[in-house]
């Protein structure tokens, strides 16, 4: 960055915008779970009120833009109501001590690291809005390329709905380098694994040689881990040799583990012991195996014209109990494949982080929802393949025009098995992607809807405002279609008779320290619920 660069950036005081996003997040979190059942509370007077009753105490914030789901945009400071009947403002760490002292008692499970974890989270992201490079400092040259890194890159913000999105464990000068929102890029360090020491299945060699690896030695294997990881769990096996950092460099995206190769125009998914908002980073032993045989099950499960997997067809790890699941890695193919003259992949979360500006934002929607939605409950409802088709599991294609022409689908670790709709459990799949049909039911409404649509169709209405609704009814549309296709399956006509829909909760698996399978689920408003 030049300092003519520097100079005209605007101030910007990081740290109030930080903390402001933080309590708006958290805020948010309450309204979704812990309102009344029968939804969140009404938007009286541009603010939402919502009483802690455990407490007895009263916040509030304004909205800048309601939504039909409760997933509103607020504005200003997060308030208390006081004694006297006056509003005080309430920063970050004031909200976070008032929301353990209320879950403390709902609960009866208490959490001494939730409120460090909220000013952890809101630290990271007044770091990152501090020390983010203006422009990508190490670009390739390549628009459409350049333009999806900077996707994956640019979600400074994280999860709207979760209380602690950028929270991370760690220092931070150990985690700088390899944050995805800083711009980073960097080389992949190498393992020397003996043959007899490797476990490994699909074309991982002929596939990393686009990656210019190092030559291993006689009677070994080359095995790409994060470097971060390296750091945080050293080999301990003397059979294991350190071939440091080598081949193209790689951008990580952001679930900040997986690595894009845009030279190699191929992903490497690698194990991290880091907890990243609520999880462990790793690569389970059935992670790995399961990537290699969902890819092989879904060639033969039909995707629609203009909807694409980014497959998962080889994994590597070191054959020894601890060792499989630290330096696990997985490959998945990469996009160029799927693009066009003119096409520009983004990140589906980039695109509902910020106003969706487009000429005609209905038909926009229109070619959107029509691309994704038939396409995700097709594959539930006639194959049993349920996709997890949230906001960072997809990669949306725009045409020339911005318009979107192609969806791609990725991460089979979120893709999961409806066993009742297949005769018999599918050959070399691991039994942990098997789902019932509730838990079945529940990922697809709430990954598509709740989590996906209802953020790009949010980021359409900060650009072209009151037309959230409209949008809903279109997606309806869509929704009925496919239910015409498929016979009126009962699942699709609860959900369009008005069956609330199934919200994760983020909070409360976060306050309970919970793994996310054990996560509850809270009921939110149907907009496309109603007679026909």
């Amino acid at each position: 960055m030049t300092s003519a660069q520097v100079r005209s950036r605007p101030v910007v005081d990081t740290g109030q915008v930080a903390d402001q996003a933080a309590a708006h997040a958290l805020f948010g979190c309450l309204l979704r779970e812990l309102a009344p059942p029968d939804g969140s509370p009404s938007v009286v007077d541009g603010a939402v009120r919502l009483l802690l009753r455990h407490l007895d105490v009263t916040v509030r914030c304004e909205v800048a833009r309601a939504s039909p789901l409760g997933a509103h945009r607020y504005t200003g400071p997060v308030q208390r109501r006081t004694g006297g009947g006056r509003w005080e403002d309430l920063d970050a760490d004031g909200l976070a001590a008032l929301v353990a002292a209320e879950l403390t008692t709902r609960t009866g499970v208490a959490n001494d690291e939730f409120v460090e974890q909220v000013r952890a989270s809101r630290d990271t992201v007044a770091r990152l809005l501090s020390d983010r490079p203006a422009e990508d400092p190490t670009p390739t040259g390549e628009p459409a390329i350049d333009a999806y890194v900077d996707s994956e890159q640019s979600l400074v913000f994280g999860h709207p709905h979760h209380p602690t999105p950028k929270w991370r464990s760690g220092d931070p000068a150990s985690w700088r380098a390899y944050a995805p929102e800083l711009r980073t890029a960097f080389r992949l360090h190498w393992l020397a694994v003996p043959d007899d020491l490797t476990a490994d299945a699909g074309p991982f060699d002929p596939l990393l040689a686009a990656l210019d690896p190092p030559r291993p030695p006689r009677g070994h294997r080359v095995l790409p881990v994060h470097p971060w990881q390296l750091s945080l769990i050293p080999p301990t096996d003397p059979r294991l040799r350190q071939l440091g950092a080598a081949g193209a460099p790689v951008r990580p995206t952001a679930s900040v583990r997986t690595l894009y190769a845009p030279e190699a125009d191929l992903f490497v998914k690698t194990s991290l012991h880091v907890r990243i908002t609520n999880c462990l980073r790793k690569n389970a032993r059935y992670e790995l195996t399961g990537a290699v045989a969902l890819t092989d099950l879904l060639a033969r499960v039909p995707l629609p014209d203009g909807v694409r997997l980014l497959a998962e067809p080889a994994y590597r790890t070191v054959d020894a109990p601890g060792a499989d699941e630290a330096y696990g890695t997985i490959v998945r193919t990469g996009l160029r494949p799927h693009l066009r003259p003119g096409d520009t992949p983004l990140l589906a979360a980039a695109l509902a982080a910020a106003p969706l500006v487009t000429p005609d934002p209905v038909a926009w929607w229109r070619g959107y929802v029509g691309l994704l939605v038939p396409a995700v409950l097709h594959s539930w409802l006639s194959h049993g393949v349920v996709y997890e088709a949230h906001l960072q599991n997809v990669v949306v294609v725009l045409d020339r025009d911005r318009h979107p022409v192609r969806m791609l689908l990725r991460d089979l670790e979120g893709v999961k098995v409806d066993a009742d709709r297949w005769g018999g459990w599918p050959d070399g799949v691991p039994v942990q992607v098997r789902y019932d049909p509730r838990a079945a039911h529940r990922r697809v409404v709430y990954c598509l809807f709740v989590n996906h649509l209802a953020g790009i169709s949010g980021a359409l209405a900060e650009a072209h405002p009151g037309i959230e609704r409209r949008l809903w009814h279109e997606l309806r549309t869509v929704v009925e279609a496919v239910a015409a296709d498929l016979g009126d399956p009962v699942e699709l006509r609860v959900l369009l008779d008005g069956e609330p829909l199934p919200a994760k909760a983020n909070l409360l698996v976060r306050w309970r320290r919970d793994a996310d399978r054990a996560a509850p689920f809270v009921p939110l408003p149907n907009p496309m619920g109603g007679p026909r």
